[in-house]
């Protein structure tokens, strides 16, 4: 089981950023009084978590976390008193064991000594910096509240605490960059040498700064175009090769035992919680029916309020025959979240899988990672033969030279991760 917790706090929203987050204005959300309120919330529904009825039976081990990534937004916004509330009661619901993973997301101009020993207390033993370019007019295009400087002030703070596991998040095709600046930021990032380097390239989302921007005037933003684009995802792979980083899923380089475990389980289709507005879960059919019958938080309930708490927008009685497995989210708007403090949850079922749509995830999730789908795993996890459901898929892309098997795994070649969201689409 994965526990993932949301902060939907930004101190400004970048601009290319569409993910449900707020801006706050400030760097430190002590005096934000939205903040408040919202960990409150936040501690209410982990609480409420912590009590249910599995975990206070043999199943509990089952439902505590193996890993927890706390995410947002940007998590390091909240003040020392807000977050060790939550820290608190996330420590309930985490496993102890050695070696589980417990990361935060940060950005630059949010962290200072007191914080950073804050979560090092707590157990967070994994940081993810959101660094996005090397470069400050890059930064600046992106709408990032931070300077370069500005990171290495924050990185080098805490390697001196004793964070040994430390993630770096950057962007390639930022209007005006060109790719000899993406190799120089590429490289300039591992010779601080980072146990991991995550590295997308820009998307335009419908609804953000950066797309109005184009919307309006395209030529106003010089986006690389498709081959340079292309040429800085082979600069990435390539340079970052060369300083001993290995890459294990399309955008994800790690050094040897340092894959972020927590991504891997959503890339392998391990079931997790979310908490936290919009945040979305995942599990088992049986599970989700404990997870609703048990999730009772009414010792503050009003006397007005249904003590079911737990309300499903599409159907408060799903048929255990109808799915495996569901994937269910907390409402994204910002007053019915709240409404928890009341007793009230709720919640959305996004998509019931069948065996059939279990299938075709196991297999596109599959082909995001270097080492690709595993065909045993596959028949075994589906008692189904992998060749007579997908073969005639298989035989066409690795005559092309788009795919191979190495050992029992099907994976992509370069070619075919150049292409990889074509491919993907043939098992749906």
């Amino acid at each position: 089981m994965e526990l993932y917790v949301h902060i939907p706090f930004c101190v400004k929203k970048c601009d290319y950023c569409d993910f449900l987050s707020f801006p706050t204005g400030c760097a430190d959300t002590q005096d934000y009084g939205p903040a408040d309120e919202y960990v409150d919330s936040i501690c209410r529904e982990l609480g409420a978590l912590s009590g249910l009825p599995d975990f206070s039976n043999e199943k509990k081990s089952e439902w505590l976390a193996d890993t927890v990534f706390i995410g947002g937004g940007t998590p390091s916004v909240l003040s020392i008193g807000q977050m060790e509330r939550i820290l608190k009661c996330i420590d309930k619901l985490r496993s102890k064991k050695p070696g589980a993973e417990y990361t935060i997301e940060t950005n630059p101009g949010t962290l200072n000594e007191e914080k950073l020993r804050l979560y090092k207390s707590y157990g967070i033993n994994r940081l993810s910096i959101g660094l996005q370019s090397t470069e400050n007019p890059r930064l600046k295009a992106l709408g990032r509240i931070h300077s370069f400087e500005q990171f290495l002030d924050n990185y080098r703070l805490a390697r001196r605490l004793g964070f040994e596991n430390i993630n770096i998040d950057l962007i390639s095709a930022i209007p005006g960059q060109t790719a000899a600046e993406w190799e120089r930021t590429v490289r300039t990032v591992a010779e601080l040498e980072p146990e991991h380097i995550s590295a997308y390239s820009l998307i335009l989302e419908p609804g953000t700064a950066l797309f109005k921007r184009y919307e309006d005037n395209p030529l106003s933003l010089q986006l690389p175009d498709e081959d340079e684009e292309r040429e800085m995802y082979h600069i990435t792979a390539r340079v970052l090769s060369e300083y001993g980083y290995k890459r294990y899923e399309i955008s994800n380089y790690a050094k040897p035992g340092f894959e972020c475990r927590h991504n891997l389980g959503y890339w392998q289709g391990e079931e997790y919680i979310a908490c936290g507005q919009g945040a979305s879960s995942y599990l088992k059919t049986d599970r989700y029916k404990s997870y609703r019958k048990g999730f009772i938080m009414d010792e503050k309930c009003s006397e007005d309020v249904d003590k079911k708490i737990l309300y499903d927008t599409v159907n408060s009685d799903i048929n255990a025959n109808s799915a495996d497995y569901i994937r269910f989210s907390n409402t994204r708007l910002s007053a019915e979240y709240n409404g928890i403090m009341k007793g009230v949850k709720t919640v959305m079922v996004e998509e019931l899988l069948d065996r059939e749509a279990r299938m075709a995830e196991f297999c596109i999730l599959g082909l995001r990672l270097v080492s690709g789908i595993n065909i045993s795993k596959f028949e075994q996890k589906f008692t189904c033969s992998f060749d007579e459901k997908y073969g005639a898929i298989v035989r066409k892309y690795t005559a092309a030279g788009f795919m191979k098997n190495i050992g029992g795994n099907l994976c992509l070649t370069e070619k075919g991760f150049d292409v990889s969201n074509s491919i993907m689409t043939e098992f749906l």
